[in-house]
């Protein structure tokens, strides 16, 4: 189940770093981040968006070496698809260098990085974090 962390939890953080995804933007204007947590109640996973408009960038899905493999990734992008319409959004927008054939599997299409809204393209990840060479998706939430 998803749970809303501040931008500034530690594990949020840790658990970036070891994937190697931005850290140094945190806790920027319109962040939200979330937790995943086992049944148990372990946290599993993380991941977030930016933005406050009908477009918003998902950022920072990150799911635990021990949990990957499970169909967790789905779970989770759903219920944060669900999440972000109920919160106004419309369109959710990514850039990955690694992830392409999971969002391909989730409906989400391939894009134009240069056709991101203003907003999008103007957030770190497409300014500089993530690299040219990186995929740019969107997925329109009312689909």
């Amino acid at each position: 189940m998803l749970r809303e962390i501040p931008a500034n939890d530690a594990r949020l953080a840790a658990a970036l770093a070891a994937e190697g995804l931005p850290t140094a933007d945190l806790g920027g204007a319109g962040q939200r981040f979330f937790t995943w947590e086992s049944d148990e109640g372990s946290v599993v996973a993380h991941c977030g968006w930016e933005g406050r408009g009908a477009d918003r960038l998902l950022r920072s899905l990150v799911v635990a070496p021990g949990e990957r493999g499970k169909g967790l990734a789905i779970r989770i992008v759903s219920a944060l698809e669900h999440l972000a319409l109920a919160d106004g959004a419309s369109r959710l927008w990514l850039l990955t260098t690694s992830a392409g054939p999971v969002f391909d599997r989730l409906g989400w299409r391939r894009a134009a990085r240069a056709d991101a809204p203003d907003e999008i393209a103007a957030s770190a990840e497409f300014r500089g974090f993530c690299p040219d060479s990186a995929l740019c998706m969107v997925r329109d939430l009312g689909a």
